[in-house]
């Protein structure tokens, strides 16, 4: 048997404050963990803190979600029972979103989900879509509806029974990756204006 780990995590950012006080629900990200340490996550988001539409599946670290001045961050933690078979599963789906370099992070749908509750895009995924597939492949719990319209609470309640902690993690050291890279307004733009029409584009017209 394998351990995987579900992780809720109460994003440093203001987006995460906006969704917060809409939902009222501390967590506003997502990820998947194979790490018994908890310091490498695997989850669709952005690569850089400052360019949110800079994004797509990614490793992220303990200073991607206390970064700056915070010195830890709130999470909730669930520990799944995966046998080889289905853990493999997950590694696959995991390794085949890597590998798809037509890829796209799903921003409309995450945006949307309080609205519409989710909604699917050709080769695009977020943390909370990605998160479920991954739950599904591990079948250690059973969906009632299609993965891309569970959200982080949705989530939540499903592996309530699987929760083995709640609480602050530290932040611990936090290397020089570039993941804090400066602001830049150009970037930030050009970011925005590569991802919207591709998403909308696929949005319409139903493929790649």
């Amino acid at each position: 048997m394998k351990k995987l780990y579900i992780v809720l995590i109460r994003a440093h950012t203001g987006l995460g404050a906006v969704a917060r006080s809409l939902t009222h629900y501390p967590y506003t990200h997502i990820a998947v963990s194979f790490d018994r340490s908890l310091t490498d996550f695997i989850s669709f988001s952005r690569r850089y803190h400052y360019f949110p539409f800079e994004a797509g599946i990614t490793h992220e670290y303990r200073h991607y979600y206390a970064f700056g001045s915070h010195r830890d961050f709130r999470a909730k933690v669930f520990g799944l029972e995966v046998d080889d078979e289905h853990c493999a599963a997950v590694r696959e789906y995991i390794s085949a979103c890597e590998s798809d370099s037509k890829m796209l992070f799903n921003l409309f749908s995450m945006a949307t989900m309080t609205l519409v509750g989710g909604f699917r895009i050709p080769h695009a995924e977020n943390c909370m879509s990605f998160t479920a597939r991954c739950v599904e492949l591990s079948g250690c719990a059973e969906l009632k509806r299609p993965y891309w319209r569970y959200s982080i609470r949705d989530i939540d309640e499903l592996l309530s029974e699987h929760m083995i902690f709640e609480g602050r993690i530290l932040r611990g050291s936090a290397p020089s990756d570039g993941y804090m890279t400066p602001f830049e307004p150009i970037r930030y733009a050009v970011g925005m204006a590569r991802l919207f029409p591709a998403l909308t584009c696929r949005l319409i017209f139903g493929k790649v």
